[in-house]
């Protein structure tokens, strides 16, 4: 006797045999799918690895990661580190990344205490996907800053193309 046996209409919702059946594995049931906290499509409003997409891809988060890539950081040497972000927002993103599993944060037992922030394995991995993408787009600013000024090859067209505040008698609207 299988485990399939027990069932009374048929095999176990998790099982290879009930793929292909509609709903929650019973023949006729319609095409509700699979229960709404199994779902990791991150594009599917219910996935639950959203909540860490949306985290991850914050700027604050993103340096975060990035610059406890290159080792463990205190939390003021960390905030040098990221310039421009305030202990309350470096605090609230080190917190939610904590939360979401991609960062430890280790209290060392000294006079004065002393807190120091790392990377989970899961951290290391997004911190190595996110300095591959900081490189491409370190290396294609560098690129673009060699460009000449009519050039479009490779350059975003439109207004955001050129520099800040500059517009040409095309961008202004008619009067």
């Amino acid at each position: 006797m299988s485990i399939t046996d027990l069932q009374p209409d048929g095999p176990a919702p998790d099982s290879p045999e009930s793929a292909d059946l509609p709903g929650d594995g019973t023949p006729g049931d319609g095409p509700s799918g699979p229960p709404q906290e199994l779902v990791t499509d991150v594009f599917a409003r219910g996935c639950t690895s959203r909540a860490a997409f949306e985290v991850v891809t914050s700027k604050w988060a993103s340096l975060a990661l990035l610059a406890l890539g290159e080792g463990s950081y205190r939390f003021n040497a960390l905030r040098r580190r990221v310039e421009g972000v305030s202990e309350k927002m470096l605090s609230q993103t080190l917190q939610s990344l904590e939360r979401d599993g991609m960062v430890t944060r280790d209290v060392v037992t000294t006079i004065p205490p002393r807190v120091e922030y790392g990377l989970t394995s899961l951290g290391e991995q997004v911190a190595r996907h996110l300095r591959g993408l900081a490189d491409l787009l370190e290396e294609t600013a560098a690129t673009a800053a060699d460009a000449p000024a009519g050039s479009t090859d490779g350059a975003p067209a439109g207004p955001a193309a050129g520099a800040a505040g500059e517009t040409s008698a095309g961008d202004l609207p008619a009067r």
